[in-house]
């Protein structure tokens, strides 16, 4: 059953039994990530770009096998008095382990002969371009494909020769990518996955559980489990908190820490844990309608801004990393992680965090400068000025020998003029929200500056 109400059956190879080396070699498959579907959309808001959707009908079939492979007859379609006999496949098939690559490689070829170009920083992104305002940029994840630019014309025409190749259904302007849906007012765009909340409630049974306020509450630690595994109960919490991480990838930044922190110990979870995961999705059932907005008329250009929890972990004493990229005044991209070595001070942790930060910023510089985007230095804003003097200044410190070389990388970047670095007050960074439980008063201010939009009556 589609989330549109479609039914739909497969016939599905057996992929599990196939041997490496002798069925397939290679099966992976890129897809577009998340964080660049929301730049996309981003980028509509502010340059007020059209915007088509297609979805390619059984779109695995299409792929081409390098390897012979054979498959039993389904059971009950086995053709009369040739029972014993297999088939040999001559298309990819749902089920088989390369059928993913097999499509992929046959669609890249396709858009190459419509003249479309793949991006290097972006596998699942192609770009077309001539003279003016012919610029056509495709979004593909597997069988579903976005079409966006400037010219409504062109847009169309290079959709409608797609369409000649492959049988399609047409979406015209999408509601939805990637559960996310897609909501156009004007110069703004709103995402949300509501839909899929509500699905995560319901089978969480939490559907008449009373709403929270925050994600988690102030000052909690998920302490590691020591007693052995409980199967089931493991199976449980993978399953509600496998969920709420596609929420957080998708467009839910403020239960970005919540998530991560308690995913950590999915291995083997405790009943605690699962509580826990659970009371996220109280915060959830308050906050259902809430939506990440990007704002066009804002016009507001590309910012990033990091912060760190220094120590935060009181058993490993390992760091948290935050920092988010924002655009069109709503977020791209956001990240809470623990660090993977100890430091030893704030400075060294803040230090760590904004190098990290600057190579997201260097992948979106480049990301844009392959659609024609010439960008000035990126702002990183940091709440730590020792951690700012030492990216600025490319002199070793003796507080800085046993950093990792690869985190020195920032200093590159400021000096080459891609990123430039303010300080902003601890009290006024949002990113602290990305790095530790905060308390009610706190939380929700710095999640109103994250891009999210609060329907009335919501938490």
């Amino acid at each position: 059953m589609k989330s549109d109400g479609r039914k739909k059956a497969r016939l599905v190879a057996k992929g599990f039994s196939q041997v490496e080396g002798l069925d397939f070699n290679q099966v992976f498959s890129p897809v577009v990530r998340f964080e660049t579907v929301r730049l996309m959309l981003a980028l509509t808001a502010l340059e007020n770009w059209y915007i088509t959707g297609l979805d390619v009908r059984s779109a695995y079939l299409y792929g081409k096998l390098d390897k012979e492979i054979y498959m039993e007859q389904p059971e009950g379609f086995a053709a009369p008095g040739q029972e014993r006999k297999v088939l040999c496949l001559w298309r990819a098939l749902y089920g088989l382990k390369q059928a993913g690559l097999a499509w992929w490689c046959t669609l890249d070829e396709s858009l190459k002969e419509l003249r479309f170009e793949r991006l290097k920083s972006e596998a699942g992104i192609f770009f077309y371009k001539k003279k003016g305002t012919n610029i056509v940029i495709s979004i593909i994840y597997v069988d579903d494909a976005l079409f966006c630019g400037p010219n409504k014309a062109v847009v169309d025409a290079i959709k409608v020769q797609f369409m000649h190749k492959w049988e399609c259904r047409d979406l015209e302007e999408p509601n939805e990518f990637l559960q996310m849906r897609i909501t156009r007012k004007g110069h703004t765009i709103h995402l949300d996955q509501c839909t899929y909340l509500q699905k995560v409630v319901k089978h969480c049974g939490m559907l008449n559980a009373k709403s929270a306020s925050t994600p988690l509450l102030a000052g909690y630690y998920a302490a590691k489990n020591t007693e052995p595994v409980d199967a089931e109960l493991c199976s449980r919490f993978q399953m509600v908190i496998g969920s709420l991480l596609y929420l957080m990838l998708g467009t839910r930044p403020d239960i970005a820490f919540a998530v991560t922190h308690l995913s950590r110990h999915a291995a083997n979870p405790s009943q605690d844990h699962l509580n826990k995961a659970l009371y996220i999705c109280r915060y959830l059932i308050g906050t259902s309608t809430y939506s990440l907005v990007y704002n066009g008329g804002s016009s507001a250009g590309l910012i990033a801004c990091t912060d760190s929890d220094w120590g935060s972990d009181p058993t490993s004493r390992l760091s948290q990393t935050g920092f988010y990229l924002k655009l069109a005044d709503g977020l791209i991209s956001w990240t809470s992680c623990v660090q993977k070595t100890i430091v030893y001070s704030s400075t060294e942790a803040e230090y760590m965090a904004l190098s990290d930060c600057a190579r997201q910023v260097t992948w979106i510089r480049s990301l844009l400068g392959e659609l024609g985007y010439k960008l000035k230095a990126i702002p990183i804003c940091g709440d730590n000025q020792g951690s700012i003097f030492m990216a600025s200044n490319p002199v070793m410190e003796p507080r800085s020998k046993h950093i990792d070389i690869h985190y020195h990388g920032i200093r590159e970047s400021v000096v080459k003029g891609n990123v430039e670095l303010f300080f902003i007050d601890g009290a006024e960074n949002p990113t602290d929200l990305l790095t530790k439980n905060l308390p009610r008063k706190k939380f929700t201010k710095f999640r109103a500056q994250l891009g999210l939009q609060f329907p009335s009556g919501s938490i």
